[in-house]
């Protein structure tokens, strides 16, 4: 049994991490902006009114953490809005780059004291942030934020290697959630966290720092 702490845990993959973690027998801290009945129902250890990008939030969050060894920390928090070459809204890629590249660097130093030799850091990435991948275009800002977060995910892996914490950079496949507007086509939340969870368990310090889809794919940078 591990300690887990997964952001973004209030709906979506995030949620479906807690469900799963927990039923397993693991130990849950899921942190999320606003609590949802789904979350409140799993019985967790649960830290609401957490922001991401706030330096407040994550001060405050550490305080409370301040002691508490996680073996696990699972950056899951992120958002994705649509942007074209048409209509390129500044303002919102720079708002993803703050949540999805910049806040889940934030976090992860700040909660870097409560992980230990053998602990495990996952980021939540996707393959739209795979720059060999991208044959469609468009997504902006999305795109931009996530080949960030890759990047920053291979420097951790890199930085953190002497202290044995290994890192992986996670792609959960075409999910159907609020975030693809339940694409038809996407995997249920249960498939997809079910694959990633196995990735997790195969992390180790000679695999640290791999792009992986859910299914076990490595995937191109």
């Amino acid at each position: 049994m591990g300690t887990y702490l997964i952001t973004g845990a209030n709906r979506g993959i995030g949620l479906e991490y807690c469900r799963q973690l927990k039923q397993r027998g693991d130990e849950v801290i899921a942190v999320c902006r606003s609590v949802s009945e789904e979350l409140k129902k799993l019985e967790v250890s649960i830290e609401t009114g957490v922001d991401i990008t706030s330096d407040a939030d994550i001060i405050s969050l550490t305080k409370r953490l301040e002691g508490q060894s996680l073996d696990v920390l699972i950056n899951n928090a992120g958002i994705l809005e649509r942007v074209s070459l048409d209509h390129l809204d500044i303002e919102s890629i720079r708002q993803q780059f703050e949540v999805n590249a910049l806040g889940t660097l934030r976090l992860t130093r700040a909660l870097l004291p409560n992980l230990k030799a053998g602990s495990k850091i996952i980021l939540m990435t996707s393959r739209m942030g795979s720059i060999e991948d991208n044959t469609s275009g468009g997504s902006y800002g999305y795109r931009m934020s996530k080949v960030a977060l890759s990047m920053a995910g291979k420097s951790l892996s890199i930085d953190l290697k002497p202290q044995k914490i290994a890192v992986a950079i996670l792609h959960p496949g075409l999910v159907k959630t609020s975030m693809t507007h339940f694409n038809p086509n996407g995997i249920t939340p249960e498939q997809s966290v079910k694959g990633l969870i196995a990735r997790i368990d195969q992390l180790n310090l000679d695999n640290t720092g791999t792009f992986w889809h859910s299914n076990g794919e490595i995937l191109p940078w």
